[in-house]
């Protein structure tokens, strides 16, 4: 018997983690995609460690216990539960790690370290170091400095203890050796050198060796000065607090305010120290005193190596066979690349479902916009950018013909906040007018507007999307964009920008769905009519498909729902703090989620509406912080046909039994198993096959 009815989402979250590890522990999944996985899991706890470890730390550091913000559980009992999994976890990893490295040899490809290199090895790893890496290098020692140097969040150290010798005459009498016979020091690891190094073929062999190694081997060139009897390098890694603290001076700008907040980071009180399990007592003890770490921090005893984040990168060795096949973008029919496509919405709606479909499309758009002579305004949301966005040169590309270019850009995008900042310059210097949000209030919507004279008459265009502006994750992240000249629908959008601009006055938005302000109260109404369906004895269902569901409030509207009979059907890729499949609290209620080669990140909302179904997409998730504290959109689908598209879609991920878990309290990640006799229906591969029909 269930005694609560929510899920912790701190332990959802790295219920969510052990799930991309199990795609590295898949032997289904190909050897160097595995290695990626693995590079993921490990990105993901960092950034896990870096803002919701931290919050919760900051919390159990208050003269609060966190129990009601918690949901029953004090900060302190929770970060030593969460410190317990990651242990587990962390120790679950390198076990996958030497089984995957295992089963490279058998494909000829070897991970060798600096005990065991061959001849012509050797003098490559030396004339290496030598060539490149040694200009890099970091290198500090410890034992003189009046102050301990501040150690870089989440970068990797090479922890180095030397042992000096000392005279003979002391050896013969027997004299103990004093502390100053220690010394200590530190290596920074260069992160502007590929950390994973291809050593030369031999035998038809591929040979790997970390950088890490190629350092340790070359130890006695960094340290030669040094008459030591011994030395040894270990790993370690801190994971500071990346709690921006945004400054209140009002003199100051809004992007000098987090610029500054940025830089700050870097001095963030640690929250993690992971170490090399086999370095030494007295080294360990020493890092630990002088980095003021206390054994309440979360201290964690690693393998010889950190930062697998690295593997997100592994080099495809130019064996192709070793990962996924890449399948190229689809065209979405109807559109061309080559046409026009403002000309083609004006006649009808289109969806566009990436990675399945081109993201292409939208860079058309907006270069298209930025040359039509009849275009007069482009007004564009933006949260996450690629490196070299296309889409930022775009926007440029229209203020230099003449186009009042508006942006809306989040400078508080987590981890992007400084690449933001250097877009949003960029863009002021070329006459771009920018938006830099609402205080208390990120903006987290995706939408564009373009305002186009038409027989003398103002006519709009625009896109709504579910995920970010950003053509390097359309590769690898699952997200829908409605392109629409609907002008109802784009005159909410109008007034979102309104919002944006003149934020004290609220808007009425006919058919918008708009938060901080309305979401919560709309999906309640909706999710009450599917309700009130289900007791008239009419057919009464909900699909939700999201990033992550944790709001209490929401979840108990789907409860009560559940328990009017209402069939709730969620794929929820990441958080569930809702407890599916309980008699009397959510017997109706099934959860899922796909973890697979392309990441779930659309947002889709469906309501039966007695079979007459209401389809959403959404940039909002339902978490409290989506619901009432970020500018979210959600977007009602007119259009029969993209209705239809959107409903099979989830049909096809509600279908998976390969790659789909069940959420349960138990947090065991249970696979959704075929029954007798059903084919084996992998979702995302059947999504790609729908979109080439």
């Amino acid at each position: 018997m269930i005694q609560y009815k929510y899920l912790d989402k701190e332990k959802s979250w790295l219920n969510f983690n052990a799930r991309v590890l199990q795609e590295a522990a898949d032997e289904s999944v190909p050897l160097l995609d595995r290695l990626r996985f693995l590079g993921i899991f490990s990105n993901n706890l960092d950034e896990f460690f870096r803002v919701r470890f931290a919050a919760i730390r900051r919390l159990s550091l208050s003269n609060e216990t966190g129990e009601k913000i918690l949901g029953g559980i004090s900060a302190k009992k929770l970060l030593k539960e969460i410190t317990e999994i990651v242990i587990k976890q962390q120790a679950d990893s390198l076990n996958i790690l030497a089984i995957i490295e295992k089963q490279l040899e058998k494909q000829n490809i070897f991970m060798v370290d600096e005990s065991n290199l061959s001849t012509g090895q050797t003098q490559f790893v030396k004339d290496f170091f030598i060539q490149k890496v040694s200009p890099e290098l970091v290198t500090i020692i410890l034992n003189d400095l009046a102050e301990f140097p501040l150690l870089k969040d989440t970068m990797g150290y090479l922890a180095v203890k030397l042992v000096m010798k000392t005279d003979q005459q002391s050896k013969l009498l027997g004299l103990v050796k004093p502390k100053s016979d220690i010394r200590y020091a530190i290596i920074e690891m260069p992160k502007n050198i590929n950390r994973i190094v291809e050593l030369p073929n031999e035998n038809e062999k591929q040979y790997i060796m970390l950088l890490d190694d190629v350092i340790r081997y070359n130890l006695s060139s960094i340290f030669n000065i040094f008459d030591y009897e011994s030395i040894a390098a270990h790993m370690i890694k801190i994971t500071r607090d990346a709690q921006l603290d945004i400054d209140s001076d009002m003199s100051k700008s809004m992007l000098q305010k987090i610029a500054t907040s940025v830089k700050d980071r870097r001095i963030g009180e640690p929250v993690r120290f992971v170490y090399d399990s086999k370095i030494g007592k007295d080294t360990l003890s020493f890092f630990l005193t002088n980095m003021g770490i206390e054994s309440t921090d979360s201290i964690i005893p690693g393998g010889r190596y950190h930062n697998r984040r690295d593997y997100m990168n592994f080099p495809n060795l130019g064996r192709f066979d070793l990962l996924y096949q890449q399948k190229q973008p689809l065209p979405v029919a109807g559109l061309s690349l080559e046409g026009s496509i403002l000309n083609k919405i004006a006649q009808k709606d289109f969806l566009i479902s990436a990675p399945y479909q081109s993201f292409s499309y939208l860079i058309k758009f907006l270069r298209e916009a930025a040359l039509d002579p009849k275009v007069t305004t482009i007004k564009i949301t933006l949260y996450r950018l690629a490196k070299n966005s296309q889409i930022i040169s775009s926007l440029i590309n229209a203020a230099k013909n003449g186009k009042k270019v508006t942006v809306e850009i989040e400078l508080q995008a987590r981890f992007d906040e400084a690449s933001n900042i250097s877009y949003a310059e960029q863009m002021q210097t070329e006459g771009i007018e920018l938006i830099f949000g609402i205080k208390g209030l990120k903006v987290h919507s995706k939408i564009c507007l373009v305002e186009r004279i038409e027989s003398g008459k103002l006519k709009r265009y625009g896109f709504i999307s579910t995920g970010n502006f950003n053509e390097s994750t359309a590769k690898i992240y699952t997200d829908v964009t409605l392109l629409t000249s609907h002008q109802q629908i784009l005159k909410d959008v109008s007034k979102v920008f309104d919002f944006l601009e003149v934020n004290y006055r609220l808007h009425n938005y006919k058919h918008l769905i708009v938060s901080p302000h309305y979401t919560r109260s709309r999906i309640y109404k909706l999710i009450d009519k599917e309700r009130s369906n289900a007791i008239a004895g009419n057919p009464a269902y909900i699909n939700l498909k999201m990033n992550s569901l944790s709001d209490h409030a929401m979840i108990d509207k789907l409860y009560d729902a559940s328990n009017a009979g209402v069939k709730v059907k969620l794929q929820i890729r990441g958080i569930c703090s809702l407890i599916p499949g309980v008699k009397g609290m959510s017997e109706n209620i099934e959860a899922i989620s796909i973890v697979d080669n392309f990441l779930e990140h659309s947002r889709v909302f469906i309501f039966g509406n007695n079979n007459d179904p209401l389809v959403f997409i959404s940039s909002a998730d339902f978490m409290t912080r989506n619901l009432d504290g970020r500018v979210e959109v959600t977007c009602p689908i007119y259009d029969s046909e993209i209705k239809q598209e959107l409903i099979k879609n989830f049909e096809i991920g509600w279908k998976g039994n390969v790659k789909a878990r069940y959420h349960s309290e138990k947090f065991d990640n249970k696979y959704r198993i075929r029954v007798a006799n059903e084919p084996v229906f992998r979702a995302q591969h059947e999504t790609y096959k729908y979109y080439q029909d």
